[in-house]
């Protein structure tokens, strides 16, 4: 279920202008007079009329303070103040004001979230993650995420994949040696995941078990962890560290914990398709 808040507006032009040229929003749909506009899992609406409301507050957030840094300096002149750590709700943020006089604020929040990508945000949004904080992850949120993966698609539905978690600091010096650099981002994160799959119960184990564990990746981003996809570590020295019988296929081990940083995006190539 989701939702919109609209709000009237007696200069719909200048308002859209300033929501999708300088905020960086765009248009989600138009309906008769009224315009819906997005960002992120955010739909806001503005609608023509003959008078403007200004209640409340409008509020983006984003992942970084560099990220709002950036929007102040695109917003200076209708800035209030400078930006500013508020240590009672533990975000960094500043006010300013639209075209309208509504207020509006931009944050980021300086603490871990439940999810709030919506689905696109979080396919385009996820980064493979090598460096980490020694915060380690709570036992609730793992639960949460392993719980998601339980709706990863298998073949036939046979549902073969086991999910190894690993906290013990020799254990993950051991994988991050394994293979080199490739491998090293495992002993910098406060655990790891092996995600593994059981050939007696599926016909296609390395399929079923690059399924799973790609829906770990995007179930750990979506709760704020960063996680790295290192293959090559279906071999037997990595099965005898982790207790993983010797016949199931590991289809990757990951790095898991709160990202000490995350890279920007590279640039995409374009989609190559035939038709």
């Amino acid at each position: 279920m989701s939702g919109i808040l609209f709000h009237k507006s007696r200069d719909l032009q200048a308002i859209e202008q300033f929501y999708t040229g300088t905020i960086g929003m765009r248009v989600w749909l138009r309906q008769a007079e009224c315009v819906i506009l997005q960002h992120g899992n955010l739909l806001l609406g503005f609608c023509q009329r003959d008078e403007t409301d200004r209640g409340g507050i409008i509020t983006f957030f984003y992942d970084t303070r560099h990220e709002v840094d950036l929007m102040h300096v695109r917003l200076r002149d209708r800035a209030r103040a400078e930006p500013q750590r508020n240590e009672r709700y533990r975000i960094y943020h500043f006010f300013a004001s639209d075209p309208e006089e509504r207020t509006i604020e931009f944050q980021t929040f300086e603490h871990p979230l439940p999810p709030y990508r919506d689905g696109e945000g979080l396919l385009l949004s996820r980064r493979s993650v090598r460096a980490f904080t020694a915060e380690p992850v709570e036992e609730t949120l793992l639960t949460w995420i392993l719980d998601n993966c339980a709706y990863a698609p298998s073949s036939r539905n046979d549902q073969p994949c086991t999910f190894v978690c690993v906290r013990e600091r020799d254990k993950l010096e051991r994988l991050a040696a394994v293979r080199g650099p490739s491998s090293a981002p495992v002993s910098r994160a406060p655990m790891a995941i092996a995600i593994c799959s059981d050939p007696e119960k599926s016909r296609r184990p390395i399929e079923d078990g690059c399924i799973a564990a790609y829906h770990f990746l995007l179930a750990a981003w979506a709760y704020g962890l960063g996680t790295c996809w290192i293959g090559g570590m279906d071999q037997d020295g990595v099965k005898e560290t982790l207790g993983i019988p010797h016949a199931y296929t590991i289809a990757c081990v990951t790095p898991l914990g709160h990202p000490a940083e995350v890279p920007a995006t590279p640039p995409r190539r374009e989609v190559r398709r035939l038709s």
